[in-house]
């Protein structure tokens, strides 16, 4: 019986370590060069941060590859607060060797914006071996382990870049509360400030009525539109990017260019995108939970 029972929590562990509880957590899932990578929601939201942060600085798409490819090998796309000695955060980063204090390395979007200063003197690092560039900006003790990790990292970037279009899905629970867009927007430029300080970028709220393509059951009465100023891969970035977000902002729904991300989806209706036509097709419109 005890060894039974030690089966049973052994499993139901495995099973929420791989397919996440059922409300506030889940899985996401980027699909391509032939494969699919499925990661939690908190691995997730930090690959979004990340590639948000290449695609806000105007870094080509590889950059973020080779970022991700590092966060995972590093700490498994988590922003940790131990590691080997002094190391820290996503990138694992030391202090002792000049990446910054403590406090700024758990900081995940300065310890990526520290990696990509470093990857940016790196000459020709766009098109030189995935692996030896990030081992040239880690120094690592194990200089090879990057290159496992090689093909999520690009499947990811492509999908979180805008690069592969409605690329990202997530399977998600209810959210079971009420949540303000306003809470997606401060993200969004946080995570985006260059873009939406110079209006490449631009977000407003708007009756959602008015600007989704459905109005999902449980849907608050106010979308987040965001404004891509006609580019079109930008705007994949930041729709997939607020999917990918979707469990820690409440998000019901992502719409943008006829394609129709929904929460609510199971089984084989969730693992794309679907269609949808009206609304505000040239705009991300973001629907939350509400009232």
């Amino acid at each position: 019986m005890v060894l039974l029972l030690a089966g049973i929590a052994g499993g139901s562990y495995l099973a929420l370590e791989r397919y996440g509880s059922p409300a506030h957590d889940g899985t996401c899932t980027a699909t391509g060069l032939g494969t699919s990578h499925r990661y939690s929601t908190e691995r997730v939201a930090n690959a979004a941060l990340i590639s948000a942060v290449a695609v806000d600085r105007g870094l080509p798409p590889r950059a973020a590859s080779i970022a991700l490819a590092t966060a995972y090998q590093e700490s498994q796309l988590r922003n940790i607060d131990y590691g080997d000695r002094d190391s820290l955060g996503l990138f694992q980063q030391r202090p002792s060797q000049g990446w910054g204090s403590e406090e700024e390395l758990l900081d995940p979007l300065y310890a990526t914006n520290a990696f990509y200063d470093a990857l940016e003197q790196i000459e020709g690092y766009t098109s030189a071996d995935i692996n030896d560039v990030a081992q040239r900006v880690q120094r690592s003790g194990h200089p090879e382990a990057y290159r496992d990790h090689e093909t999520e990292g690009r499947l990811y970037a492509s999908a979180l870049t805008g690069q592969s279009g409605p690329n990202l899905v997530c399977t998600l629970g209810a959210v079971g509360s009420t949540v303000s867009p306003e809470q997606v927007s401060a993200q969004l430029e946080r995570q985006f400030p260059r873009l939406t300080d110079s209006g490449a970028l631009t977000s407003s709220l708007a009756g959602a009525g008015s600007v989704a393509p459905q109005l999902p059951a449980g849907a608050g009465a106010t979308a987040l539109v965001v404004d891509p100023d006609g580019d079109e891969g930008r705007g994949w970035a930041v729709a997939n990017w607020a999917v990918a977000r979707a469990a820690e902002d409440g998000v019901v729904q992502v719409s943008y260019q006829g394609r129709i991300w929904d929460r609510s989806l199971r089984g084989d209706d969730a693992a794309v995108w679907g269609e949808a036509a009206g609304g505000d097709p040239d705009r991300v419109v973001v629907l939350v939970s509400g009232t």
